[in-house]
């Protein structure tokens, strides 16, 4: 279950005006995904370049663009293959460079308590970050809707832009690595649901392709059955 699935109708209903501005202009979605990876990369700048509270706001703000290009794709019937390929790549680069940013200024600031763990939590953050969307990616190639999981994109980008514009980095960069540590544990986590979710799931899909293939096979046999057994009977003959 999502950590943020309350706030997900509140939100929509918010922004619902600015999409139907956004698709009246002729806005297009992948323009809006492009703006929002801008965002995202300039973030992770000012992340490492030591601007927490810029870097979070920034992020909060591709957070936006990341939820108003679906919108504006499915709300303006504007959804393509591509559109969905390039919002899901450009996503997958956001996650790392956010993480990337806040480990290179926990590697170059001064008076940064527990340097070398923190960075190796970064670490943690990016390929867990990344499994979770993979594991989603996978299983959805494979047939299953697997959304399960605490830690989601949007809970990644609320909790670490909300807690870095409000707090900083805090003392010796101490509030950013825990929060850091957080998202990377509840990622982890997610990672696991997602496992636990395909594991149980996987055989009912597998059972349902079976059941079609026989089914196939057998629409299949049986009208050659039914023209085998014709050429039989012209070949005896009356």
């Amino acid at each position: 279950m999502k950590l943020l699935g309350a706030l997900e109708k509140p939100f929509y209903a918010t922004v619902n005006p600015l999409v139907e501005r956004l698709i009246r202009t002729g806005v297009r979605p992948n323009t809006i995904t492009t703006v929002g990876t801008g965002l995202v990369l300039v973030s992770a700048v000012a992340y490492a370049t030591g601007h927490i509270r810029i870097g979070g706001a920034l992020l909060l703000l591709s957070g936006v663009a990341d939820t108003l290009d679906g919108q504006v794709a499915r709300g303006g019937a504007m959804v393509t293959r591509f559109g969905a390929f390039y919002d899901s790549t450009l996503d997958r680069v956001g996650d790392g460079a956010t993480f990337i940013g806040i480990g290179a200024f926990l590697m170059t600031a001064p008076d940064v308590a527990l340097r070398t763990p923190a960075v190796i939590v970064c670490m943690v953050a990016i390929l867990s970050s990344l499994l979770v969307s993979y594991a989603r990616a996978r299983a959805e190639g494979l047939g299953l809707d697997c959304k399960v999981g605490i830690a989601q994109r949007a809970e990644r980008i609320l909790g670490l832009g909300v807690a870095s514009v409000v707090f900083g980095a805090g003392p010796q960069a101490l509030l950013l690595e825990a929060i850091v540590t957080l998202l990377a544990i509840a990622s982890v986590i997610t990672v696991v649901q997602r496992f636990v979710y395909v594991y149980r799931h996987a055989g009912r899909v597998d059972q349902a392709l079976r059941v079609e293939e026989n089914r196939h096979a057998a629409e299949v046999k049986h009208p050659a059955e039914m023209k085998h057994a014709s050429l039989d009977s012209l070949a005896k003959g009356p």
